[in-house]
């Protein structure tokens, strides 16, 4: 929105801008904020930067956690949330050495940096785009309750099924129906789609703050899961929007008495929600994964792209499916797909080739597995380095076993089970396969030794205190026992 300070601060002045808020990435994928009055900020401290501490960030260990971000001016926008004029700007992370600044490598946008610079330095490539399709629902409440004696989480939707025999989301008094069957949300539309309106706030507030949106509908889930697809940009950049969008989304349903969560599955034998990631590459503004000749018109690079990612799919899944309950959605024979694999218009593949993707600056594959709980900085990455490691090393899917399949992979004989592989059933699992297979996240440094590490004892902590946890379906089966 700015190139450099004079322009920001003309625009503070003009518009009486009177807060300005600071926002830091943290490892898990969460927005951190500090704010200052807008009289006190000065160009200065775009170069000394503001001090916070790292360890809340999970940054560094608390006795030596020292650290500074500096704002980056060309990630400002308007703050769509606050009451008063404010503008909001995404901070890099530094750490002190020496009294000096230096880069902090850990940091998740330094990460997407770092691999943006990579891929411009193989030289068959200066441009990755990648377009993510963001489901989530929106619903109307949320408890939940853990006590060593009471375990409970109860969610409700206005729109849900189970709600056709009650009358406390209607002001009249009395059910109106129009309630969504289990699983028939898809395109639904008015008057069984309760968050219509509330979308187009949502949409609008995205396309005016730099998000653009290529468009919105109500998805599988009958509660209320909907979907937001945005248009392409290049890592970093969707990056920003990525924690932009989430931030504009939650608070613009908070204002108007919803919430949403974008958590993978948290309704039983309801769809669950991913964020299936799409992406081509360019070279000097040209594509080049299209070939007229090539399997579904894509070229020996696209393929050899889909290659790699198919090849570290299961390391993968540490970054771009790193919650318990990711494992919830990625389950064999429902939904969301596990077999590693690719096709053609096959959502039951890993990898989906869009067969409405014709034109050579449109031709592009979809990684289908990813859900939102994923650092988006690190997911993309992830995703990218995978491809890159895939065209370098000229990893052939088919020579790999990794298809095409052009059949629904939920399908499948015990037989043809036993020649494919499948992701990772669960986080431990996710994590057991990125300790395998590491090496190419940290090709050209992109990702250390130590974010990884981070990742891993994150995950492993996640899984073993959700592993620990009594189930309500333990007790239906074996309290009587």
């Amino acid at each position: 929105m700015f190139k450099n300070f004079n322009q920001l601060a003309a625009f503070i002045k003009k518009n009486g801008i009177k807060i300005i808020n600071f926002k830091v990435t943290d490892l898990a994928g969460r927005w951190h904020n500090l704010s200052i009055l807008a009289e006190r900020f000065s160009e200065d401290l775009l170069t000394k930067g503001l001090g916070f501490d790292g360890s809340s960030y999970g940054f560094l260990t608390v006795e030596k956690s020292d650290m500074v971000f500096l704002p980056d001016i060309t990630s400002a926008f308007i703050d769509p949330v606050s009451e008063m004029p404010a503008i909001s700007i995404v901070g890099d992370v530094y750490t002190l050495d020496n009294n000096d600044h230096k880069r902090f490598e850990d940091d998740p946008r330094y990460v997407a940096e770092k691999a943006e610079n990579y891929l411009s330095k193989t030289g068959f490539s200066d441009c990755c785009l990648f377009g993510p399709e963001f489901e989530f629902y929106i619903i109307d409440s949320l408890e939940y309750r853990i006590e060593p004696n009471h375990i409970e989480v109860h969610l409700d939707s206005e729109q849900a099924g189970w709600n056709a025999f009650a009358s406390a989301y209607d002001e009249l008094g009395y059910n109106q129906g129009y309630k969504v069957l289990v699983n028939k949300g898809y395109h639904t539309d008015l008057p069984y789609d309760k968050s219509y309106n509330l979308r187009n706030k949502m949409v609008c507030l995205l396309e005016e703050h730099g998000v653009p949106v290529k468009y919105h509908h109500c998805e599988n889930g009958s509660p209320g899961q909907v979907e937001i697809e945005v248009e392409f940009a290049a890592l970093r950049e969707m990056g920003d929007r990525t924690q932009k969008l989430k931030y504009i989304v939650k608070n613009t349903a908070i204002q108007n008495g919803k919430t949403v969560t974008f958590m993978p599955k948290p309704f039983y034998n309801e769809a669950g929600s991913g964020m299936h990631i799409h992406l081509h590459m360019f070279n000097k503004g040209q594509p080049i994964f299209y070939d007229k000749n090539g399997y579904s018109g894509l070229s020996d690079t696209a393929l050899y792209a889909i290659g790699g990612i198919l090849r570290h799919s299961a390391a993968l899944t540490a970054f771009t499916n790193p919650s318990t309950n990711s494992y919830k959605r990625l389950v064999p024979g429902y939904e969301a797909p596990v077999t590693i694999c690719y096709a053609t218009a096959n959502r039951s593949a890993v990898i989906r080739i869009p067969a409405y993707t014709i034109q050579p600056q449109d031709k592009r594959f979809e990684f289908r597995p990813p859900d939102a709980t994923a650092n988006p900085y690190l997911c993309y990455s992830a995703l990218l380095m995978a491809a890159i490691d895939g065209i370098e090393k000229k990893i052939n899917p088919v020579t790999e076993g990794f298809g095409p399949y052009d059949k629904n992979m939920y399908a499948l004989t015990d037989k043809e089970k036993k020649r494919v592989k499948s992701l990772p059933k669960s986080l431990s699992e996710a994590a057991d396969a990125l300790e395998k297979d590491k090496g190419f996240l940290k090709n050209g440094g992109v990702f250390s030794e130590s974010i990884i590490s981070n990742q891993l004892e994150k995950i492993r902590r996640d899984d073993e205190e959700a592993g620990k946890m009594p189930h309500p379906v333990e007790f239906k089966k074996y309290f009587d026992l």
